[in-house]
Order: C-alpha cells, then structure tokens, then sequence
C-alpha cells in the first residue's frame, strides 16, 4: 500500500459502514488520521468505528437530507475540531428499468448518489474555506462514463452527475486551496456487487473485458484514495481517475 501520513487531519466518510466506504475509513485511519463514519445504519457504522485505530467516532445521518448533513458536519466540528477530509462514498444502485422504475426510486437514488454530495461539500466546504484548504473525494464509478450498466439508468445519471459535480467544484474551491476529485471504480467485490458476481456468466463477461483478468478489491480504491489526500497530489484538482483494471481506457 502507498504509505501515506495523515497524523492531524481530520476525515469524514459517507456511507461507511461497509464496502469501499469500510475500506478507505480503514486505510485513512491506519495512515493517522482521525474518522468520522458515517452511515445511515447504526450498527454498520458503529462497526466500523470501533474496528479503526486512534480516535474515530460514529455519526448516523441520512445523507439525502440537507439539514441532517448539516447537522452532523457541525457535529463532527465540534467532536474533532476541525475537517481536513470529506469523502462523498454513500450510495445506492436500485436494478429496475426506466420504464419500471418509480418516480420515488429516481428521486431516492440522485438525493443519495448526487444530491447528497452537494449537501456535505457545501457544508464540508465552508469548513475548510474558513481553515485555508481541504481536500474533497467523490467517489463516482466506471458508469459515469458511457458504460452501459443494464436496468441502473438512476445509478448511472448519478455517477455522470458526480463527475460533472467534481470538475464545477474543483474550479470554485481551487481559490480556498481545496482539492476536488473523483475516483471511478470498476467492478469491485463487495456487498454491492455479490449478487451478479454469484452468476458465473456475468462473472465471465467482466473478466473478458478487464484487461488485469480480475475484479477489483475495496483496497484497490483506498490506494488511489490516500495519494489523492495527500500532499504528493497536492497539483491535483478536478480530476476522474479510473480504478477498473484497465477497462475503461480514455
């Protein structure tokens, strides 16, 4: 792993209770760094709090809702000090196509996948304006660009969605000396993804179009996750960086 030291700084992580989110609370806290997990289950978060060395503490928030965003960054202010670090992992990946799907599920997969990365990097934003600098990660996906994902069009908009989000914040907060950036993982074994990875045809067609002839891993993620917080990226801004194996080759 890329060693990297975080001693000091503070980090938030959406949707860490379990998967990539559990995986980059992990390697930001073993790299030093202080960690607020985050997650709408009480359980999952509070799991993986107390796995994570050194000081980290779990704040249970519906990151779809602006005032709970809100509430829980003013929180973690006053819990830890400060905020160096927001990571924006949280989301949701419903399978139904468009012609099927509600209007509710739409709606539930942008507030969660997009929406919600608005809310903690306004809220995040202002924190780190007012300190002089941050660094901010969107974790986005392979499918926010031109990927074809069947029955997922909600979940694709959104990682579309975030890569645009990424590149308008980065231009805005680069005067505050806050980085912006995107990680766009491939197909990565987690909870997620452990229903189709059980198919052995699906499993078959991702490894014929991965040139690496494997699937990612949540540590694959975190690697690209630590460089990017830290300050060997520090001339880094406004970049989507694949994390797929060499599938998506732009």
């Amino acid at each position: 792993m890329f060693s990297v030291n975080l001693t000091g700084r503070v980090a938030l992580v959406t949707g860490a209770g379990q998967g990539i989110g559990r995986a980059i609370a992990q390697g930001l806290a073993d790299a030093g760094a202080r960690v607020a997990v985050n997650d709408i289950n009480p359980q999952t978060a509070a799991l993986t709090a107390e796995m994570l060395p050194g000081e980290a503490n779990a704040y249970i928030s519906d990151v779809g809702d602006p005032q709970a965003v809100q509430q829980m960054v003013n929180q973690v202010v006053a819990d830890f000090g400060r905020l160096d670090v927001l990571i924006n992992n949280a989301g949701i990946e419903p399978k139904v196509s468009v012609l099927d799907m509600a209007v509710d599920d739409w709606r539930r997969v942008l507030e969660v996948n997009l929406s919600a990365a608005f809310y903690t990097s306004q809220a995040a934003g202002r924190v780190m304006r007012a300190a002089g600098g941050g660094v901010i990660i969107n974790i986005a996906s392979i499918a926010g660009h031109n990927i074809p994902l069947k029955d997922r069009a909600a979940y694709v908009a959104s990682k579309a969605g975030m890569i645009g989000f990424t590149r308008e914040c980065a231009r805005e907060f680069a005067a505050y000396g806050i980085r912006v950036n995107a990680v766009c993982p491939g197909v990565i074994e987690t909870e997620m993804t452990a229903h189709s990875r059980a198919n052995p045809a699906q499993m078959a067609k991702w490894l014929e179009d991965i040139p690496l002839k494997r699937l990612g891993i949540p540590e694959d993620v975190v690697g690209l996750v630590l460089f990017l917080c830290s300050d060997a990226a520090r001339y880094l801004t406004g970049q989507a960086i694949n994390v797929d194996g060499g599938k998506v080759m732009l």
